[in-house]
């Protein structure tokens, strides 16, 4: 899950979200 698409992923889910990441 650590490939280019895992990325893109994160990127889309930070603008969208930050605190579910941290969480």
């Amino acid at each position: 899950m650590s490939s280019r698409a895992g990325r893109a992923i994160l990127k889309r889910r930070r603008a969208k979200g930050r605190k579910r990441l941290s969480a």
